[in-house]
């Protein structure tokens, strides 16, 4: 083999590998920025369905990551009247029970869907009603 061969086999092997290297350093990139970033919801509170098939109210934090907070804590929970045989929902703030959670952190593998509260809506005005009792 000649030298200018070798030469220019060396300097083939040499930009095979930065090749190499800026794709995987790319591709690195690519993935901390998808994976870092958390959805962002233009309204105050969002509608969380577990698999559990509870659905909670609140403010949804750092959603699409490894571990998504739910503050400011909602529930609905239904009541039966057996006479009348009519159910009554009521909005419950999340924090009243003895433990007084502040917050939940949730198992985003348990999370169905997420859906943005409307301003305007039922539960949304719900939420307006009890903040202004505390």
């Amino acid at each position: 083999m000649r030298t200018d061969e070798r030469g220019v086999g060396l300097a083939f092997v040499i930009w095979t590998l930065a090749g190499l290297l800026v794709a995987v350093a790319v591709g690195v990139h690519i993935y901390q920025v998808i994976r870092g970033q958390s959805i962002r919801f233009t309204t105050s509170y969002q509608a969380v369905l577990l698999t559990n098939g509870s659905v909670y109210f609140g403010h949804l934090q750092d959603y699409g990551s490894s571990h998504p907070v739910l503050t400011d804590v909602y529930y609905v929970v239904s009541q039966g009247n057996p006479e009348t045989k009519q159910v009554t929902n009521s909005l419950i703030k999340r924090g009243k029970e003895l433990h007084e959670p502040d917050r939940m952190y949730l198992n985003p593998n348990q999370i169905v869907f997420v859906e943005s509260v409307g301003p305007n809506s039922k539960v949304a005005q719900l939420i307006a009603e009890q903040q202004k009792k505390q």
